[in-house]
């Protein structure tokens, strides 16, 4: 009866899971690198964000949408701001907490500031970061719920109509699929981290 609406409703929610986390990896890492460079600024920056990272999402997207409109604009941007939190804040702490022997060593070797970041803090901070990805995946899956609120689709059509009618097997044909993804995404996540993580430190990461 729900498939086609059910295949559709994935298919968007997955849409607005995978552009809003691009999005938030690439604002989270710049951002994270560029604090790790300015601890002066990180002091102030964090908590700040922190704070605004308390708003609930429902509140935000509200807010978005008095000014946006009813466009999936409205959704990405607000998810896109959400995701980057995880992301930037393990970027920043990934990257301050590489132990100053490396970079030493690597001055040592002739390299400069940029080769450092790339070929030495990065590669052995991204368990860290791969670790925010994580977080800012599965969160990103539940919050995308309420992209329905403002008519803009995905599984939390579901969960909505049902609460509207009464309806509990329509609520968890939202609900189920969307625990379901997260749980996908975070093992592939997962297996990504192993990927990534340098030889020398997966011991570590496992």
């Amino acid at each position: 009866m729900y498939g086609d609406e059910l295949i559709r409703n994935i298919g968007i929610h997955l849409m607005y899971v995978f552009v809003s986390v691009f999005f938030g990896f690439i604002l989270g890492m710049t951002l994270g690198i560029l604090l790790s460079r300015a601890p002066k600024y990180s002091k102030i920056v964090l908590p700040i964000l922190s704070v605004f990272n308390t708003i609930p999402g429902i509140v935000f997207i509200g807010i978005l949408f008095l000014y946006l409109g009813m466009v999936p604009m409205t959704v990405i941007i607000a998810l896109s701001i959400y995701a980057m939190f995880p992301i930037l804040k393990n970027t920043y702490v990934g990257i301050t907490n590489v132990e100053q022997k490396y970079v030493e060593a690597a001055r040592g070797c002739g390299m400069n500031r940029r080769q450092i970041l790339f070929k030495v803090e990065l590669p052995l901070s991204m368990p860290t970061i791969i670790g925010g990805l994580r977080m800012a995946t599965i969160y990103t899956v539940s919050w995308t719920v309420l992209a329905a609120m403002i008519g803009l689709g995905g599984l939390g059509e579901f969960i909505y109509q049902g609460i509207n009618i009464n309806r509990n097997d329509i609520i968890l044909l939202g609900a189920i699929p969307a625990a379901v993804l997260a749980i996908l995404l975070g093992f592939l996540i997962d297996v990504l981290q192993r990927k990534v993580t340098p030889r020398g430190i997966r011991k570590e990461v496992k």
